[in-house]
Order: C-alpha cells, then sequence, then structure tokens
C-alpha cells in the first residue's frame, strides 16, 4: 500500500490513536475528546466481540463468556502534544464455562500500575534513570509520589525474576545511606557485574540474609565459590557461618586506602609536632596520588619537599612500595615481598620517630594477620573495583532518594540502577473472582 493510501485509510482521529494504541480487531474507539478548559485528551475504549471469543479461562484453559464489567477505570497516558491524554474503558469480566472461574480481561495498553498505561510508565522509568524523581515528576506533570510507586512496582516484579545461578564470586561492601551510622550492605556479582543484594546493616546477619535471597533466585550458598571483602570481622563471621566452602579474598583496594588513610594521619601527626608545617601545607593532595597522576605544579612542590627527613614521605614511600607488590607475578613472590615490606616498615620506625610512623606499623600488623586471605588475590584475580567504581553511581542514589527515609525506597533506587533490570517489567495478568 503506498503512502497516500495509507493517509486515506486514517481519516479520522480514532482510526489514527486506534493504530497508534495497537488495539487492533480486539478494542474500538468509542470516544475522543478535548476538554479546552482543562487541556485534557481523553479517550473511551470498548472491547469488540473477537476479545471475548478468544478469552480462555487462566486456571484450566476452558471456554469462557462474559459475565459483566468491571467498574470504569481510567488510565494516564503519554501526552498528546503538551496536553495530559486519558484513557477510560470497563474491561469485561470473563467466567469459565467449566470451573466457573471469574477473571477480568487484560488490556492491551495496560501497565503495572493502576492507573498509568505501559507505555506512560516507560517512559516515567527512562526519566527517572537519568534525573532525579522530583524534576522527573515536574517534567511529565505528575505527583513524585505516584512515579516513586511505578518505579517500585517494576523493580519488585523485574527483580523477583533475576537469575543468580550462575553467581560464584561474590564482592560485599556496606554503603552510608543517612548520616550517623546508618548502613545498608550491597552484595554483587563480580562477573555479570551487577547488584545482587542489599540489606539493612553491616552485621554478620545481613550475610544469612542473602542467602535467603539466592533460594529465590534459582540459587544456593554452595555455589559461592570466593568472596572478595574488607577486614571486617562481621562480614568474616558472615562468610564463615553461611558460606563456609568459599574463599576470602580480602580487597586490594580496601588495603590501599588503608595504607592511604596511615600516610594522612602521618601528615597530621608530624604537622601537630611542628616545624615542618611550610613542608607539607596545602600537600594533602599529593600524598593521595601516585606520581604519575600528580599535576605539573604538583610535581614541581613535591621536588622542593625534603623528603629525605620527612617522616610523611617515607610513609608516601611505603604505600607506593605496597602497591607496587600487587604487580607480582605469583603468590610466592607477593608473599616473599609483604613480608619482607611489613619487616622494612618496623625497621624503619624504629630508627626514626616511632610514635609517628607506629601507624604505618599497624597496616604492617594488619597484613600479617590477614595474610592468607591477601594472597589469596593472587589465585583468584578479583577485587572490589566493580563495586568501588560505581561508588559515584551510588552517591547519585543518595541525591535522588532524597526526601525519603527508609531504607526499602534507597534499596530500591540500588537495584534500579545496579542490577541491569529488565525494564519496563512484564507482570502477569491480574485476575479478579
Amino acid at each position: 500500500m503506498d503512502r497516500h493510501a495509507i493517509l486515506r485509510g486514517m481519516n479520522t482521529p480514532e482510526k489514527l490513536f486506534h493504530t497508534l494504541l495497537g488495539l487492533g480487531d480486539d478494542w474500538e474507539i468509542t470516544e475522543l475528546e478535548f476538554d479546552k478548559d482543562s487541556g485534557e485528551v481523553r479517550l473511551r475504549i470498548h472491547e469488540l466481540p473477537r476479545l471475548l471469543s478468544h478469552q480462555r479461562c487462566p486456571d484450566d484453559g476452558g471456554e469462557t463468556d462474559l459475565y459483566d464489567h468491571g467498574r470504569e477505570r481510567e488510565w494516564r497516558h503519554l501526552n498528546v502534544f503538551e496536553h495530559k491524554c486519558y484513557i477510560q474503558s470497563r474491561l469485561p469480566r470473563m467466567r469459565c464455562k467449566s470451573c466457573g472461574k471469574v477473571f477480568q480481561a487484560k488490556a492491551p495498553w495496560e501497565g503495572l500500575s493502576l492507573h498509568f498505561t505501559a507505555a506512560f510508565e516507560s517512559m516515567s522509568l527512562l526519566l527517572m534513570r537519568e534525573m532525579p524523581v522530583k524534576k522527573a515528576a515536574e517534567f511529565i506533570q505528575e505527583t513524585d509520589t505516584r512515579l516513586w510507586r511505578i518505579l517500585a512496582r517494576h523493580v519488585a516484579v523485574a527483580y523477583k525474576q533475576l537469575d543468580f545461578s550462575e553467581a560464584t564470586c561474590i564482592g560485599v561492601d556496606e554503603l552510608a545511606c543517612r548520616k550517623g551510622h546508618n548502613y545498608v550492605t550491597i552484595f554483587a556479582d563480580l562477573v555479570a557485574k551487577r547488584v545482587l543484594y542489599s540489606v539493612p546493616g553491616k552485621d554478620s546477619a545481613t550475610w544469612k540474609a542473602f542467602v535467603k535471597e539466592l533460594g529465590k533466585h534459582s540459587a544456593n550458598a554452595g555455589q559461592i565459590e570466593c568472596v572478595s571483602m574488607d577486614m571486617s570481622v562481621a562480614f568474616k563471621k558472615g562468610v564463615s557461618e553461611t558460606c563456609p566452602q568459599a574463599e576470602v579474598v580480602f580487597d586490594k583496594y580496601h588495603l590501599i586506602a588503608k595504607t592511604n588513610k596511615a600516610v594522612g594521619d602521618i601528615r597530621r601527626a608530624e604537622i601537630r609536632r611542628g616545624g615542618r608545617y611550610n613542608d607539607l601545607k596545602l600537600t594533602r593532595w599529593i600524598w593521595l596520588k601516585n606520581p604519575e597522576n600528580l599535576t605539573e605544579k604538583q610535581t614541581d612542590r613535591l621536588k622542593r619537599i625534603d623528603q629525605e627527613n620527612l617522616i610523611t614521605a617515607q610513609a608516601y614511600q611505603m604505600r607506593l612500595c605496597l602497591q607496587d607488590i600487587y604487580q607480582s607475578p605469583s603468590v610466592e613472590r607477593a608473599e616473599s615481598r609483604l613480608l619482607a615490606w611489613c619487616r622494612w616498615v618496623r625497621q624503619k620506625a624504629k630508627q626514626g620517630r616511632y610514635d609517628l610512623l607506629s601507624i604505618m606499623v599497624k597496616v604492617a600488623k594488619c597484613i600479617e594477620k590477614h595474610l592468607a586471605g591477601i594472597l589469596k588475590h593472587w589465585e583468584h584475580r578479583i577485587t572490589n573495583a566493580y563495586m568501588e567504581g560505581i561508588n559515584n553511581m551510588f552517591q547519585m542514589v543518595k541525591r535522588r532518594a532524597r526526601g525519603y527515609r527508609n531504607d526499602e525506597n534507597f534499596i530500591m533506587m540500588i537495584y534500579f540502577v545496579g542490577s541491569k533490570l529488565k525494564l519496563p517489567a512484564m507482570d502477569e495478568p491480574i485476575h479478579s473472582k
């Protein structure tokens, strides 16, 4: 059919909307009106006999007949130009001829939420992925409360359908969700790079909740081969109680971060001791970076610092040496270098000002205490780099969840942006008796 024939076939607005909504031979638009005062477009839709003849009982697949029509419902649809658009209909209810079950026919425009079409929900989800919920609500002229309900419904349905059966390498970390000691623990698949589960708290009980959740997604604790985490006592206890067969890998980035913090603590302590203020003032970011990442100005400043007699500079070199150990080709070489590093730190502390370098000695003691788990890095070659990399994304989640003080909404947003959900979600039709 040529272009002109198509245009002749759609010679009324009703036919145009009929085609755009994909109503086919099952439904018809019986009324189309535009209210100039409210600026709203309303479509009234009714079923056709063909729809009724094709309905089958969801329980036994038996033939049905028309029982009655439900109450009139209204769905918000995508805007027509700048005008709000609503669909109104009384959906037919069918009764099975054999078992007597009464159920409601599903309309093709329905979304998962009660008052919105699938197309409107899809647009809302797209906007909420790219901007704060409140801004998205303003853009589409809806309340943010309703948008949160749309999001909650789709995330709940899509998350329920996730399959964790291939998750073997798990990363776990805690994330502060509000001021004070309010945390959620996040479990992620480090191979598939997606969030698996999140739960309030950061104690060993979070592991019991995680293992229980695995059972709902075609998985079990026995399939977990290794876990990358920090040196948290609670997490270690959780793994030993729920996944005793899993090997614990103490995360490289947490150890380097601990060493970085020690360098910063030594810098502040050396400033308080006096006499080195001019060398150390405004140098905080120099000690946090690797030499190759320093700006030209920072590089020049580092060259002018008397590093030989500066305790902070010695601690900085210790941190760089520890990082270099992670380039070791084998676990045997790594173990030898780690133990040598610990001896070197202690020797330097005895030769210099022990009260300052004792902070770095604590790092050495930590390495010796957790050496077995640290060395597992060379066996499994996994880190929490993925979880550290999405930290900025989670900070964005916190901003989007602002104003919603319960953990459920925060966790829902974590799933929305981090679990690779299939959205918009598809659900089974809702039946009624």
